[in-house]
């Protein structure tokens, strides 16, 4: 793999400040890239988290790297498709913590990137499943305890929605939904004090778009070099996002300094869409 260092984020200063300090964060889709980001970032801000999936050992190693920030985490196997375990998951979280204040729906997945019309209506379903109907679960689940923290609720969403491409039909239609979903979340539960909002990344650079960056170049015999630069193109900054810098943009949300910011959808995508 040829990476893109000069493309890539600039070298930083940056050092966490206790944003979460003492703060209960409920994180679903605990993978590489974004989900491992969110993990450590929310960590390093002194958040204690329960991290949701469905392997337990990719969870104990992500508890272990969290817990080496000291804080305490909760691992909590479960499918989020499913309505017990989904149940369960919130159970747990209590007995354990007495308290939530931010719910992350970050799983999804993706169908299979055909145009829409060619996609197999039982594909689109299962897809949803996990993009708009857990989100949905989980949040209503939880919004009693996040009512009592006066919390928030966060939905990782994609800029997919503003692409017309037609391989990538199918993810918008569960992502539109979920946009839609988290709006009138906010609606519903403003009242209750709790907050719902949304992050939209671009094209993230961790291991698995790098990995399609690969194949990208390998199918047009160009290097993996340029492939970054071609997605990076349309950008303002001429670069693309880093999943740590996605997360720590997301946690802002999840942090007493958006006690007023609700029903908004936050793109993180180093300029390329401007609204």
């Amino acid at each position: 793999m040829s990476a893109a260092p000069h493309l890539t984020a600039p070298a930083e200063a940056y050092q966490p400040v206790p944003l979460l300090q003492d703060k209960v964060i409920v994180l679903s889709g605990v993978g590489p890239g974004l989900g491992h980001s969110l993990s450590i970032e929310a960590a390093r801000m002194g958040a204690d988290l329960v991290l949701v999936s469905r392997t337990e050992k990719k969870l104990e190693k992500m508890a272990a790297e969290v817990r080496e920030h000291g804080h305490q985490v909760l691992v909590a196997p479960a499918d989020i498709t499913d309505e017990e375990q989904r149940q369960s998951v919130v159970e747990r979280t209590l007995a354990e913590f007495g308290r939530v204040d931010c719910l992350i729906n970050n799983a999804f997945a993706i169908p299979p990137m055909h145009p829409i019309s060619q996609i197999e209506l039982e594909h689109l379903r299962t897809a949803n499943e996990t993009n708009v109907f857990a989100p949905l679960r989980l949040s209503t689940l939880f919004a009693d305890a996040l009512e009592q923290s006066r919390g928030s609720i966060i939905m990782l969403n994609s800029c997919v929605s503003y692409s017309s491409q037609p391989e990538y039909s199918g993810y918008k239609l569960s992502k539109g939904a979920l946009q839609h979903l988290a709006s009138s979340l906010a609606t519903e539960l403003g009242p209750r004090g709790i907050r719902v909002n949304s992050v939209a990344p671009s094209y993230v650079y961790e291991d698995i778009n790098k990995a399609y960056f690969d194949w990208l170049a390998s199918q047009a015999g160009v290097t993996h070099e340029e492939i970054y630069r071609q997605k990076a193109a349309p950008t303002d900054l001429q670069r693309l996002a880093g999943p740590e810098e996605v997360a720590r943009a997301t946690l802002f949300l999840a942090s007493d300094l958006a006690t007023a910011v609700t029903g908004q959808m936050l793109t993180v995508d180093c300029g390329e869409f401007h609204r």
